[in-house]
């Protein structure tokens, strides 16, 4: 037979939770009253005064210095005067002056008449620039003599064709930059027949460089005529640039 030594009235761990409790809370306490506690030096401290005594400035003497007196002024200077008597037996003679004015009678410029047949007239010739379209001699292109005026004009466009296609280079910066499109291209052919002004708008400088290029190329033609003078003749060409991709 087996017996309870324990006594039921005498239980510890019934109230543990309680005892911890106030436990915790004394420890908070505690640790709070230490975090908060302060202390001070009770030691005098130099803080730093700087005491500035008043200092005595000693007075300078005033020492006054006596003036010298201005020098005196120079004496006045004696005038003397010497008065010489000359006899007035020079003989002096008077200028006349002759007045300058002349009269009504006298011509002040004498006039040289010239007769209408001594002047010369120079003929000025002017510069006159005609628009291939409306010329009425176009400019003759080397092979085109001898032909009316419309086949004239024909063959001199059928022979700038075939030059620009015979000079034709694309560009190798044009063509590594992708860079192609048209070039409007104006000249002139002056009243000696050469190719002068040559002036191009295009999409890059690249592409008008190598427009004005193959242009400049072309042979002298006989000039183009407008009743029956060499003026010069303006003409605008377009060249496209355009290559294959692929």
């Amino acid at each position: 037979m087996l017996l309870n030594k324990k006594n039921p009235e005498i239980e510890i761990g019934r109230n543990s939770s309680l005892y911890f409790a106030l436990g915790l809370n004394l420890m908070l306490f505690l640790s709070w009253q230490l975090l908060e506690y302060k202390t001070f030096e009770k030691d005098e401290v130099d803080i730093g005064v700087v005491n500035i005594e008043a200092q005595v400035e000693e007075d300078i003497p005033i020492v006054h210095m006596d003036k010298l007196p201005p020098p005196p002024p120079p004496p006045p200077a004696i005038m003397t005067e010497s008065i010489e008597i000359v006899e007035n037996e020079e003989v002096v003679e008077e200028t006349v002056f002759e007045s300058t004015e002349t009269s009504q009678e006298e011509s002040i410029v004498e006039y040289e008449v010239v007769d209408v047949g001594d002047v010369q007239v120079e003929e000025m010739e002017e510069e006159v620039e005609v628009a291939f379209a409306v010329i009425e001699n176009v400019p003759i292109y080397p092979g085109c003599e001898g032909l009316s005026r419309e086949k004239a004009k024909a063959c001199f466009q059928e022979k700038v064709q075939e030059h620009i296609i015979t000079h034709f280079k694309y560009p190798e910066a044009a063509l590594e930059m992708g860079i192609q499109g048209r070039v409007s291209v104006m000249f002139i052919v002056d009243a000696q027949g050469y190719i002068i002004g040559v002036k191009s708008r295009g999409p890059d400088k690249i592409l008008e460089a190598e427009a004005e290029r193959i242009i400049k190329l072309l042979p002298k033609m006989q000039p183009g005529k407008q009743r029956g003078r060499p003026v010069k003749v303006m003409y605008a060409v377009p060249i496209f640039f355009k290559f294959r991709e692929g």
